[in-house]
């Protein structure tokens, strides 16, 4: 393990790691106000632009692993910084591409890698090596509530920028703010991974891997989590265009957005909170429960901007309360040496469901001309995801033998 007596200040891994998650994230949830403008302008269909953010989210998931080996081999910084890069190259091309495969290349696969090295995987990470179990979860609950600021903040910037500047300028300018990033960065370079000291292992990544697909409750986690991705990206990358198709202003859209991050600050802070004092898979069971009654009773009652709204503030204290939770427990189960590798399969599984809910909201739109198909699902797997997590065991692993590193 690493010295105990470097630990990096707690006050500074959380303002970095916040304001990085803030940053990234902000940026992300604000994409599916680029749906309408950039299909009416080039003329592709909505599934071309659902295609390419649904690769965005395959590749987020597959980089994920990749960068969360990464990080806890090199560090978090070094991710940091490659990510970023990538973040502000692969909205650069989402601006200039001229064909839908380049769309899809560089907003689908550049900035699912992006993506990858700059949010949850990487930051829990090092909240799990530099802060003491018994702050663990209230911290990740911080750095989720800085992701959901982020979409506060963050999406009417993007809905002004695309108003006042058009779309592409607007994602020209968010390519330059993405940078960021890499000043925030040196507050998150822990002791032993850049020759301040060595991080002992006692365990492979591979034998890591291999206990926790064994173990039954990381793959309750994991099926949970598929179910967390379909839900989240759907709403956030279709809802806009939903309203509109049935006659509301872009400006509740916005608002509605702009709800589900603001209150999503408030939940994901409260889900990390309660996780230091009471059963995480109770927790996470009824935020999926709870979604899925939410969305039904939205579907039921009439569109109206006052429904929305209400909706929006509902589903947003629901959003991303899911994380603390469930990264807590990956911790609390198999320890933090190879968090970030754990973490990114799980989150893995988030983005396979993120794709097929970004996706088959396209694809069936297309199709059918509705979102009705894609709504009635989120409700099932919702109901799926309650149950999943009931039998979830929390306490840590029981090694019979010490695991052996490479």
């Amino acid at each position: 393990m690493q010295n105990e007596s470097k630990k990096l200040s707690m006050t500074q891994v959380l303002a970095c790691g916040a304001s990085i998650v803030t940053l990234s994230m902000g940026i992300r949830h604000g994409f599916g106000m680029w749906l309408q403008p950039i299909t009416q302008e080039m003329g592709w269909t909505r599934e071309t632009f659902a295609f390419a953010l649904a690769i965005q989210n395959l590749a987020w998931g597959l980089f994920g692993i990749v960068g969360g080996i990464a990080a806890d081999r090199l560090g978090a910084f070094k991710v940091l910084i490659g990510g970023a890069v990538l973040y502000a190259l692969g909205l650069a091309g989402m601006a200039l591409s001229p064909t839908p495969g380049l769309f899809a290349l560089t907003t689908g696969v550049l900035i699912g890698a992006a993506q990858a090295g700059t949010t949850y995987a990487v930051i829990y990470g090092v909240l799990g090596r530099q802060i003491s179990a018994d702050r663990r979860s209230w911290a990740m609950g911080v750095a989720a509530a800085a992701g959901s600021f982020g979409q506060f903040l963050m999406v009417p910037i993007e809905g002004q920028l695309i108003l006042q500047l058009g779309w592409k300028t607007a994602l020209l300018i968010l390519s330059i703010a993405v940078l960021l990033i890499i000043p925030l960065a040196f507050g998150l370079r822990e002791p032993g991974f850049h020759g301040s000291g060595k991080v002992q292992r006692t365990q492979s990544a591979l034998a890591a891997f291999k206990e926790a697909i064994r173990y039954p409750s990381f793959l309750l986690l994991t099926a949970g989590y598929f179910v967390c991705g379909f839900q989240v990206v759907f709403i956030g990358v279709h809802m806009p265009s939903y309203l509109k198709d049935h006659g509301l202003s872009p400006q509740v859209a916005s608002y509605a957005l702009a709800l589900i991050g603001l209150f999503n600050v408030f939940g994901t802070y409260i889900a990390g909170t309660l996780g230091q004092k009471m059963a995480k898979r109770h927790i996470l069971a009824f935020i999926y429960f709870s979604r899925a009654v939410a969305i039904t009773i939205f579907l039921l009652v009439p569109l109206s901007p006052l429904s929305v709204y209400i909706f929006s503030a509902v589903i947003g204290a629901l959003w991303l309360s899911t994380v603390p939770p469930t990264n807590a427990m990956v911790a609390q189960i198999f320890g933090v040496q190879h968090m970030s590798m754990l973490s990114g399969f799980i989150f893995f599984s988030h983005q396979i469901g993120s794709f097929l809910g970004v996706w088959l909201g396209g694809y069936l739109y297309d199709r059918t001309g509705s979102y009705d198909v894609v709504w009635y699902l989120s409700i099932a797997l919702g109901i799926f995801a309650g149950l999943v997590n009931l039998p979830v065991r929390e306490h840590a692993i029981a090694r019979t033998t010490a695991p052996q590193a490479i």
